[in-house]
């Protein structure tokens, strides 16, 4: 089976950091917009998006350190797999592209990395896209009950090294493929090929995959703490799409985001998580819709 790719991109490997190279593909002419996936993703969940967009903007769309084809350091420390550290990785590629400020747009994992790189950098992110999440310290906080099982996974990739590892990666394609399948409202959104690449690309990654879940559940609590309390907030405009999940959780979503962004924009979409693969056009409208927002 053919490994399924973005149609017209070319692929780029880039050095971010001592030992770690980002794999992007790299598409189209005009302002540039970063696009980053979630889990358990790689950079093929924006292959309709990034072919739209790229009629009229330069779109990179990077597998995140740990995942698909970049490289996946071993869990040296916290530091290794925090937000903070992932942020950084991704506006150092697109600076080593030519794009010294840039639009930003992520969907799970990638929206915590794309957060924290809008809190960190805000000399590089004009406008930022999270989609279907909350910032960690948020998620956390949401958490309760018997509500909390629905993300019985980020509390088993928060256990110490070792056992989350071995457990996960025992059945990789069953863990991975639980998501791909619970997640989606269409199934047809994913299709066998793009569904095989992200298992393939899974099972050579659980350690890094499982560090970067780890991170989230210590080191990027704290930094979006220390950032809650120095009023620390994102200035540029921001657009948030979610499904309608915070009722069931007990919370308001927009509520939350609002805290963190004054300049938001937040939307419920009514299709599953994987977003960008189920409702591709109206994401790429969103998208365009936030690239022409002036800052307030």
């Amino acid at each position: 089976m053919p490994h399924p790719t973005i149609p017209g991109f070319t692929h780029r490997r880039v050095p971010v950091d001592e030992g770690v190279a980002l794999h992007a593909a790299v598409g189209g002419t005009g302002s540039p917009v970063v696009l980053l996936h979630g889990f358990p993703q790689t950079h093929l969940m924006w292959r309709h998006v990034a072919a739209d967009l790229a009629a009229d903007h330069t779109v990179i769309c990077p597998d995140l350190r740990g995942y698909g084809a970049s490289d996946k350091p071993a869990e040296a420390g916290p530091d290794t797999y925090s937000k903070r550290t992932m942020a950084r990785d991704v506006v150092t590629l697109a600076r080593r592209l030519g794009h010294e400020r840039f639009a930003l747009a992520g969907h799970d994992r990638g929206a915590l990395v794309a957060f924290r790189a809008g809190l960190d950098h805000p000399d590089a992110v004009s406008r930022l896209a999270c989609l279907d999440v909350l910032p960690t310290l948020d998620m956390w906080e949401a958490l309760h009950g018997t509500s909390a099982a629905v993300g019985f996974h980020l509390y088993l990739m928060a256990q110490p090294p070792g056992l989350p590892e071995r457990m996960i990666g025992a059945s990789a394609d069953a863990f991975f493929g639980h998501f791909l399948d619970v997640w989606t409202n269409d199934p047809g959104a994913v299709p066998a090929d793009v569904r095989e690449a992200y298992l393939a690309a899974c099972r050579d990654a659980v350690p890094s995959i499982v560090a970067d879940y780890r991170a989230s559940a210590g080191i990027d609590v704290n930094h979006d703490k220390a950032d809650r309390a120095a009023g620390n907030r994102l200035g540029m405009p921001v657009s948030v799409l979610q499904q309608d999940w915070g009722a069931a959780l007990g919370y308001e979503a927009a509520a939350l985001w609002g805290a963190w962004a004054p300049d938001l924009r937040h939307t419920t979409v009514d299709c599953g998580h994987f977003m960008a693969e189920e409702a591709p056009g109206d994401i790429a409208t969103a998208l365009r819709d936030l690239m022409k927002r002036q800052a307030h």
